[in-house]
């Protein structure tokens, strides 16, 4: 969700600041502009739409220049337009901005009272013209910018430039995240590593409440005290925020088809040889806890209600499971003896930091399932627990999953083997099936031509139905979502059992249902379910296993069959179709499949 890139560099700054921004267009935006300083003169370029528009418009504009600023915006204050597109200028400054500001009405108020009026519907702008405001009054840039930073409430990623200053740019982050690169003899600052990774190895993440004043040769921070702080400057792996389809059509397609390895890699980070579950640090003791609260938003949240099961079926502990968004407000009680779990492919979703940090002083621990471990939400954790996926550029959320899912279920056994609620038999079945798993996932791949099949049935619906019991119940919440998500078509799942009050009212001949049933303990009432929706002329399509798939009988839709794996990692291998479900329906219908209309891949204000 918005992108930020600037740099103060000894090259033209324009190619190098689109270069950054398509590598951050993973995030989602509807606009795009530029900035630079030349000659001490500032000037901008924006366009809506791609940032193939900008690019455009550059050609016929270009922007000199050795120092600037970009953005790629995604709409919250105002709709997408030239206008309201960032970069933000007032006279001799400019600004970029991720966040909300939420006092931008009262400041709008003052800045009105004093004869500056806005000219954009954007909460952004009150920025800009708050900054020339200082300037005007004889402030120099460092303390425009401080005084104006001062005033501001609410989440925001910031970076400040000047005109009349080359050399310069102050940057500020409260809530939304911000790297800073160092170069030889070039600065660079972005929202993420992932921007920054082809000019630089060298990054250090500014802390909450950290402001930062840089030069091309100098960063000076100061903490939210106003105090000078040293952040370490990381070297960050190359190969680890590599962005490329390797031969793919679309980026979720190359992801989907990554799971075997990514998932082998997140074992591999987890597993001794000796058959046994590390984890970093000081781990966890899990005789210490009473009670888990698992917490995310999305995806993220349906891979906490799959660890539910998992955490009280085989280590026996009660787990509560919360959307982020929703958690803080209701102000629950969290007992001393509580582990918090907070899910976030980026670690940086602002719901969910801000429920982290409600569970902080409560919480007995602290743990992040995360895919970037220099994150916010890492590194506020007493525990980081990386799922190594590698870098996931496609909005809808597919090898974060299963990696989620994949490190949830050994923190499970974990949980089990501490607390003595597992023999040492079915631990190792246990592990024995995780071994097994990358191989599992590899033959559901290939499935692919079958269900390329029945989504070009489902491309033709304007609804679909997800039904699952058990652990194959947020499996099913986890297809309608990806459904809905890239193709547009209206999807709900439900759990099998609550068919008969309610959603069985919508079944008839133009609404298919897509029936997630392995072979399993709760498969017979799971096809009862099925024949109640094939009564009413439902088309049915059936993801099961070969054995599923004989008793289930004559006359469904479609059918998909899994290969068999072991009862309790079935939602890990059932994620697989439910993505290409998705994905093919998509491709039939012509959506934006890696950036779906109004989605951002980091969601980062509340």
């Amino acid at each position: 969700m918005c992108g930020i890139v600037g740099v103060l560099s000894t090259h033209e700054a324009a190619p190098i600041l689109v270069e950054s921004l398509k590598r951050l267009e993973y995030r989602g935006y509807d606009s795009a502009g530029i900035a630079t300083v030349n000659a001490g003169k500032l000037d901008r370029r924006r366009a809506v739409g791609k940032l193939v528009n900008l690019s455009d418009l550059l050609v016929h504009e270009p922007l000199a220049g050795k120092s600037g600023i970009g953005h790629t915006r995604w709409a919250t204050h105002g709709a997408p337009s030239v206008i309201n597109a960032h970069p933000h200028q007032a006279g001799p400054v400019s600004v970029v901005h991720n966040g909300i500001i939420e006092n931008f009405r009262e400041l709008r108020a003052e800045l009105a009272a004093n004869g500056i009026n806005c000219t954009t519907e954007t909460d952004t702008e009150t920025v800009a013209l708050l900054a020339q405001h200082h300037l005007s009054k004889g402030a120099n840039p460092v303390e425009a910018a401080n005084r104006t930073l001062d005033r501001l409430e609410g989440a925001f990623a910031l970076a400040f430039l000047f005109e009349g200053e080359d050399d310069l740019m102050i940057v500020a982050r409260k809530g939304s995240p911000l790297a800073i690169g160092y170069g030889e003899g070039e600065m660079y600052v972005g929202s993420d590593a992932i921007a920054l990774a082809p000019l630089t190895d060298q990054i250090c993440y500014l802390e909450e409440g950290d402001r930062a004043v840089m030069t091309r040769t100098s960063v000076e921070i100061r903490d939210a005290k106003g105090n000078i702080a040293n952040r370490a400057v990381r070297t960050i792996e190359i190969d680890s925020t590599r962005i490329d389809k390797a031969g793919h059509k679309h980026f979720m397609a190359k992801e989907i088809a990554e799971q075997p390895g990514v998932i082998g890699a997140a074992l591999g980070h987890y597993l001794t040889p000796e058959g046994e579950i590390s984890l970093p640090g000081k781990g966890i003791d899990f005789t210490n806890i009473d009670r888990i609260t698992m917490v995310a938003c999305g995806t993220a949240f349906y891979a906490c209600l799959t660890a539910k099961y998992w955490f009280e079926q085989i280590a026996r502990i009660p787990v509560e499971v919360d959307v982020a968004s929703e958690f803080r407000y209701r102000e629950p009680p969290v007992p001393d003896r509580t582990l918090a779990i907070f899910v976030s492919q980026s670690g940086e979703t602002a719901d969910t930091l801000a429920a982290l940090r409600y569970c902080e002083g409560r919480a007995r621990t602290i743990a992040a399932v995360v895919n970037v471990p220099e994150s916010s939400i890492a590194r506020e954790s007493d525990l980081a627990l990386p799922i190594h996926a590698g870098v996931e550029v496609g909005v809808a959320s597919t090898k974060a999953f299963t990696c989620q899912l994949s490190v949830l279920f050994m923190l499970a056994l974990k949980a089990a083997r501490d607390r003595g609620e597992i023999s040492t038999e079915a631990f190792a079945d246990h592990i024995s099936a995780l071994r097994g798993l990358p191989a599992v996932i590899s033959n559901a791949l290939e499935q692919n031509d079958a269900l390329r099949e029945a989504s070009r049935k489902l491309a033709a619906a304007r609804d679909v139905l997800f039904l699952g019991r058990g652990p194959m119940y947020p499996l099913a919440l986890e297809g309608a979502l990806k459904l809905k998500e890239i193709s547009y078509i209206h999807a709900e799942g439900y759990a099998s059992g609550e068919l008969k009050h309610g959603p069985i009212a919508l079944i008839d001949e133009n609404v298919p249902v897509v029936v997630m049933a392995p072979r399993d303990a709760l498969f017979d009432k799971t096809v009862s379910n099925m024949q109640e929706v094939m009564a009413r002329k439902g088309k049915v399509v059936l993801i099961s296993d070969q054995t599923g798939l004989a008793e289930a009988g004559e006359g469904v839709w479609a059918q998909i069959e899994m290969p068999h794996c072991a009862d309790a990692l079935t939602p890990i291998l059932y994620a697989i179709p439910a993505q290409l479900l998705a994905y093919h329906t998509a491709v039939a219908k012509g959506t934006d499949v890696d950036q779906p209309r109004n989605l951002a891949k980091s969601v980062t204000v509340e």
